[in-house]
């Protein structure tokens, strides 16, 4: 009898143990949801996490002190649309087909959330998307037609045209956070949440209206570069703080007069700014048609607090009149109050998404990526926008939580390249990643609290096309390694740059052409081959001209 108890006993406490093992286990086999979160145009020298002296950003900096940071995050073409083509597909431009801009993707190719979906996950697009097709492979969807708007702007809805009041960078927040709220709760959910901001023409939000009015930024130590010692790529591109931005669709520069005087002139007043993009990029006769068009969404007393900022800045150039460096310098500090504005909207939202995951219980179960579809150039070398190898707009912030495998406050200077997203989201999907995509899941890197496995990549590629086009930059391919840097401008010129990049860090000294480097550079072009076979672009230059 004792042992009949003894054995009845064990078999309740097995019974019990089990029990209390179930839920746990069932946790643990639990697959994780996704939130990648990416904006346009956010560079690392405007995150505080990478210890930025321009703007905070908590939200931002959160994400990496409970995740990763990477320091090495190159892109493989440094232009929007292309961009996300490589994220969504695996695989670089050539072979995605997304090139530039001007072309449409192809929808008949499998991305990532595709495969998510037939795997059980239930899946979003969200916020910008600006590939020129309709997104497939998402139960919803909610984007903005081609750049959108900053002001009520229009978004395509599962097909229907809709129209939102308020703020875009808000708006799609509000998105995000419905979709959450009325999702299927027996599904593990993958939602791609995309910001327009802060992209030109940097709108802030009525907020954040003058919010730096009173901050002088510092500037960067090449602001007023003057491309000595370096070719025709650098000096033609059509991306100079001094002589590219706009007056009124950059810089704001019209006044409450100006702009009441406008508005009470007909639209065939204008030149029409609705025609093809390409032949009008660089045309500044559009300037005042082009905001017009953006200023004209606002409200009522969206304007009204617009003229009370913006009166003040067109004064003080009327005041200041600054000529010359002073001219440069003056355009800069405006700049970077308006695109800083736009950054800080989007650090407010991503901390609201936060605050709501962590509210219904999901932040800890969900993988939150954070990056841009590139870097920027906020005055450095003199420019602005992207496209150059040069690392400031070829590096892109990557920040990545989930702290059930990454160690919080990881950083790493692995090579990674927004070619690995859709493989690394696989991974920890545990779907299998397609042989056919090129890039590397990076879970070893995150789970590695961010250490360089062993045969990790010692160099990335690069491959820009856009020209000519928007503030033509001309087509280019190079490598980089962790010293080195060797850029060959190709097409209408043929042009070779090399920069020693621990000595030279702001790239400002061509080295190609000295005769102490020749070894450097024809081991360099000899790894540059093998990328671009390993990569099948064994004929980086076949693309003529448009």
């Amino acid at each position: 009898m004792g042992n009949l108890k003894m054995i009845l006993s064990g078999l309740v406490a097995g019974m019990a143990l089990t029990a209390c093992q179930q839920p746990k286990l069932a946790e643990n086999k639990r697959r994780p949801n996704i939130v990648f979160i990416m904006t346009d145009d956010h560079t690392i020298q405007a995150m505080s996490a990478y210890g930025s002296k321009l703007v905070k950003t908590p939200n931002l900096d959160r994400i990496a002190k409970e995740g990763i940071l990477f320091n090495n995050c190159f892109v493989t073409n440094a232009v929007c649309g292309p961009s996300r083509a490589t994220i969504l597909t695996g695989k670089y431009s050539h072979l995605n087909g997304l090139t530039d801009n001007s072309k449409t993707f192809d929808s008949t190719q499998v991305i990532y959330p595709q495969l998510l979906k037939k795997a059980g996950y239930q899946t979003a697009m969200i916020g910008k998307w600006h590939l020129g097709s309709t997104p497939v492979g998402f139960d919803y969807y909610s984007i903005l037609p081609n750049q959108g708007q900053y002001y009520q702007p229009d978004f395509l809805e599962n097909g229907k045209r809709i129209q939102e009041k308020g703020y875009v960078t808000d708006i799609i927040t509000n998105k995000a956070i419905a979709f959450l709220e009325k999702r299927d709760h027996d599904k593990p959910f993958m939602m791609i949440y995309q910001h327009k901001a802060p992209h030109r023409n940097w709108m802030p939000a009525p907020r954040h209206l003058g919010m730096f009015d009173q901050t002088v930024f510092p500037e960067p130590e090449n602001l007023l570069d003057d491309f000595k010692g370096r070719g025709r790529a650098a000096k033609e591109q059509l991306m100079n703080i001094a002589t590219d931005m706009w007056d009124a669709w950059d810089l704001k520069l019209l006044s409450t007069a100006q702009l009441d005087s406008m508005s009470k002139l007909p639209a065939s007043s204008f030149k029409d700014s609705k025609g093809d993009d390409y032949k009008q990029a660089n045309d500044p006769s559009l300037d005042k048609a082009r905001f017009f068009e953006v200023y004209n969404r606002m409200t009522d007393v969206e304007k009204a607090q617009w003229r009370k900022v913006y009166d003040k800045r067109v004064a003080e150039f009327r005041r200041l009149n600054p000529k010359g460096a002073d001219l440069v310098r003056w355009k800069y500090q405006q700049y970077m109050r308006d695109y800083l504005a736009c950054v800080v909207a989007v650090d407010e939202n991503v901390g609201r998404l936060m605050d709501y995951l962590e509210k219904i219980g999901e932040l800890d179960n969900t993988i939150i990526v954070y990056t841009s579809d590139q870097g920027f150039f906020l005055g450095e070398h003199g420019y602005f926008d992207k496209r150059f190898m040069y690392d400031e707009s070829f590096r892109t912030p990557l920040l990545v939580r989930y702290p059930k495998s990454i160690k919080a406050g990881s950083v790493s200077n692995a090579f990674a390249m927004n070619l690995d997203f859709a493989p690394t989201l696989l991974d920890y999907a545990g779907v299998k990643i397609p042989a056919d995509m090129q890039g590397l899941s990076l879970r070893p890197v995150m789970d590695g609290a961010g250490k360089i496995p062993e045969k990790w990549r010692k160099a990335v590629y690069y491959h820009y096309y856009e020209f000519p086009s928007w503030h033509m930059v001309k087509r280019h391919y190079g490598i980089r390694t962790e010293r080195y840097k060797l850029i060959h401008f190709y097409n209408d010129i043929d042009e070779w740059e090399l920069y020693d990049l621990q000595k030279d860090p702001h790239e400002m000294k061509n080295l190609y052409g000295n005769k102490d480097f020749e070894p450097v550079i024809q081991e360099l072009k000899a790894e540059l081959k093998k990328l671009q076979e390993q990569y099948k672009d064994a004929n980086p230059e076949e693309v003529v001209l448009k």
